[in-house]
């Protein structure tokens, strides 16, 4: 079983990157808080790849600060830098749950086109898939 849940904060801007057969992928940066050895509060900065349509909505909606949720698995990648060097890094593949308030200006808003009605959803807490 490989499956990763998450919470903290984005520590850099998200970055939504075109994908070279179609689509995009939003990269995200997340400090994640524990504990080490003696009770010391240590963070952990994770890595986050969000695919799709979810990822779309990740880059428009977070900040650098936003509080998140993450479910996903845990991806190991190796690669040669442009030194020649080996190198390697985990991240997480997976879908984000926005935890932070949507600002006002930033509700959903859907209009059910056979009777005109308007559902404003503020967003306090939605999840997209990936």
């Amino acid at each position: 079983m490989n499956t990763t849940t998450l919470t903290g904060r984005l520590v850099t801007e998200p970055e939504l990157r075109p994908l070279p057969k179609g689509g995009s992928v939003c990269k995200l940066r997340l400090a994640v808080e524990g504990m080490g050895r003696g009770g010391r509060r240590e963070v952990g900065y994770i890595n986050v790849s969000a695919f799709g349509a979810g990822g779309q909505q990740a880059a428009r909606r977070l900040h650098k600060g936003s509080l998140v949720g993450v479910q996903g698995r845990l991806q190991y990648g190796e690669w040669e830098d442009d030194a020649g060097e080996r190198r390697h890094d985990y991240e997480v593949i997976g879908d984000v749950e926005f935890l932070d308030p949507a600002p006002h200006n930033q509700q959903h808003t859907d209009t059910d086109t056979d009777t005109g009605q308007t559902d404003t959803d503020d967003q306090d807490q939605e999840t997209f898939a990936f």
